[in-house]
């Protein structure tokens, strides 16, 4: 590689009649001025104001253009760029050691014809003229280009840059965090029904910046699941490194059009590039909980695993109070003061050895067009999956809903997509002791056969859109888990029988594709009554549910909900400067002592919680508290 750059350094010399630094990507790890642990970075030096990048593959021109807004520079480009390579080869960069990449053989072998192409794309793109960016949308034009020109072939194609937000070169330099106060303005809805205050596609998310094969931010690219028989998904996925390892983080959007799904797609994966690392320059907070206590979250009020896991799991450890660990700052709601919240619980895919005591997931984290819309979805999530696992663990026969009676046409045609398919949906009214409304949706496979169950669930202030929500998300899952469960059949049979082999997120919805596990969700398959759509929620729309124009009394009504019923409402800013620069903010909610959803069945917290004692007799769904003889010790189903 050192010999190729030299060739191509002196060859765009004397083609262009000036030095150009060129530098390889793809030896050492970018992440830092000094390279990985196996191998310092020769070139750190250079890279931030390098703008010819030569891989094993092309030559990666820029970054270019763009207007002045959103600057990157070439170290951002390096990060970006390997942030997308293979899982071996991302190990291979970024833990050094043996497997640190080698050259095998006279390569990348440049040519004349490869020196004439880059020399030409240089001249035009690199000499300020104002070269126009061939994306589609503004929100790409604007940022900064890169051009590759693959060696085989010497195509050329450009793609648009974000700024990589940590960047060592050309970030600002990381701050302590200070606490802020979070202050509600009022947000004017377009009508009292409707709890965004943009469309989706109103927000200017430069798509191609997000997903393109050489510096996407969310992934190489997008897929469209053109033969879907129930929606029009579009999905991407990243590898993500984590406290585990490379994780392979997917988003998607579910819709009935795939432009809307497309959109949507984008926003899950800008809500979870939010949250699995902490993006924006600011340090966080290192102390004990006994030496923060006073301003800061019991993590004991979030759950703790059983003593099993601790004893078993090598990557858990129990919650030490004298260990110093990192906080970030959030915001309570409830008592309107700062509090530090344990960065293992905003951050998901973040961590450190000393506070491994718990793996947290996306539960609660939510993206929008201000705070208060953010915040409002976050809660929402929260609640739904409370909801659901006070329903499973306590073995609760809920009342159902008369889904022929629900109206607006879209539930129906969502029913008749799924009857397609072999399967009948019921929906079950999931509501326990909080009066928003949460609706879970079952498909039941109609002959009996492999993928038998399917499970989803919404929640929202708007019974209509809450039934739609969970109908939509059960319409993702039933298409593939026929073959999943035929595919996995030995594995799933296995896990049937000893529970503790149900170790990931896909294990617990796949486990119910088997028809023996339908003893297991009696109570959700028979439910206490029927009752129609109107029946259902003629209290909460009669004197529940807001009815103003003003965003904030929603999200008032979910507040004093959840404090009402004893919990603190706590709120953290995860938003990062690309999502700034697009008009979104994104938040982790968390509400200490709602029931957390955790996929592995030895990493369960919602069974040894307080609040699965008290929530059902709260609601009025019991005479007593529900004992822990009586806890359904079954993994839950949700996907």
């Amino acid at each position: 590689m050192e010999s190729a750059r030299a060739g191509l350094r002196a060859a765009l010399a004397e083609r262009l009649g000036a030095e150009v630094p060129v530098v390889p990507v793809g030896v050492t790890d970018a992440a830092a001025p000094g390279g990985s642990p196996g191998a310092a970075d020769p070139w750190a030096d250079e890279r931030a104001g390098a703008r010819v990048h030569l891989t094993a593959s092309a030559v990666l021109v820029g970054p270019w253009g763009g207007d002045g807004t959103a600057p990157a520079c070439g170290r951002c480009l390096a990060l970006r760029w390997q942030r997308l390579r293979s899982r071996s080869e991302r190990d291979a960069l970024e833990t050094g050691g043996p497997g640190l990449p080698r050259p095998a053989g006279s390569w990348p072998l440049l040519t004349a014809h490869a020196y004439d192409a880059v020399a030409a794309v240089c001249g035009a793109v690199l000499d300020g003229t104002g070269t126009t960016p061939p994306a589609a949308r503004p929100a790409d034009r604007a940022l900064p280009q890169v051009t590759r020109i693959d060696l085989a072939t010497l195509a050329v194609r450009t793609y648009p840059l974000l700024a990589d937000p940590l960047c060592p070169d050309c970030a600002p330099a990381p701050a302590a965090a200070a606490p802020q106060a979070t202050v509600w303005v009022e947000r004017r809805k377009p009508d009292p029904g409707s709890y965004r205050l943009r469309p989706a596609a109103a927000y200017p998310i430069p798509e191609e910046a997000l997903a393109n094969p050489v510096c996407g931010a969310l992934g190489g690219g997008t897929w469209l699941g053109v033969t879907s028989p129930t929606t029009a998904p579009v999905a991407g996925s990243v590898f993500v490194r984590g406290y585990a390892g490379l994780n392979d983080v997917t988003w998607s959007g579910q819709e009935n059009a795939f432009a809307t799904s497309r959109t949507l797609a984008f926003l899950e994966g800008l809500e979870r590039y939010a949250g699995t690392h902490r993006r924006a320059p600011r340090a966080p907070v290192v102390g004990s909980w006994n030496e923060l206590r006073e301003r800061a979250v019991d993590p004991a009020a979030c759950g703790f695993y059983e003593e099993r896991t601790y004893r078993e799991d090598p990557l858990v450890d129990p919650f030490d109070p004298d260990r110093a660990i990192p906080w970030e700052w959030g915001w309570s709601l409830r008592d309107e003061r700062p509090v530090l919240v344990p960065s293992r619980l905003v951050y998901y895919s973040a961590g450190v050895r000393a506070d491994n005591f718990v793996f947290e997931c996306s539960n609660g984290c939510a993206i929008g067009g201000s705070p208060e819309e953010a915040v409002l979805g976050g809660l929402l999530e929260l609640v739904e999956r409370d909801a659901f696992l006070n329903a499973w663990y306590g073995a609760a026969r809920m009342p159902a809903i008369d889904l022929s009676t629900v109206g607006g046409g879209a539930a129906a045609a969502m029913a008749e997509r799924a009857s397609l398919q072999g399967y009948d949906v019921h929906l079950l009214d999931h509501r326990i002791d909080l009066p928003v409304p949460v609706v879970t949706a079952v498909a039941v496979r109609r002959d009996g056969g492999p993928g038998l169950l399917s499970f989803a669930a919404a929640a929202s202030l708007d019974p209509r859109a809450a039934v739609e929500g969970a109908l939509s998300e059960v319409l993702t899952y039933i298409p593939h888990l026929s073959r999943q469960t035929r595919e996995r059949r030995a594995e799933l049979e296995a896990m049937a029988d000893d529970f503790f082999l149900v170790r990931h997120l896909k294990d617990h919805a796949q486990l119910y594709g088997l028809p023996r596990m339908a003893e297991h969700a009696r109570a959700f398959l028979e439910p206490r009554a029927v009752r129609s759509f109107e029946e259902t929620y003629r209290e909460w729309e009669a004197s529940g549910r807001p009815r103003t124009l003003d965003l904030r009394d929603d999200l008032r009504a979910v507040t004093d909900a959840l404090t009402g019923a004893g919990h603190d409402v706590v709120v953290v800013d995860q938003t990062t400067p690309e999502q700034e620069r697009m008009g979104l903010r994104t938040v982790s909610t968390l509400v200490p002592g709602l029931l957390p959803i955790d996929f592995g069945w030895n990493r369960q917290r919602a069974p040894l919680m307080p609040r699965l004692r008290t929530a059902l007799r709260r609601g009025g769904h019991r005479t007593t508290d529900l004992p822990d003889s009586g806890v359904h010790r079954v993994p839950h189903p949700f996907p």
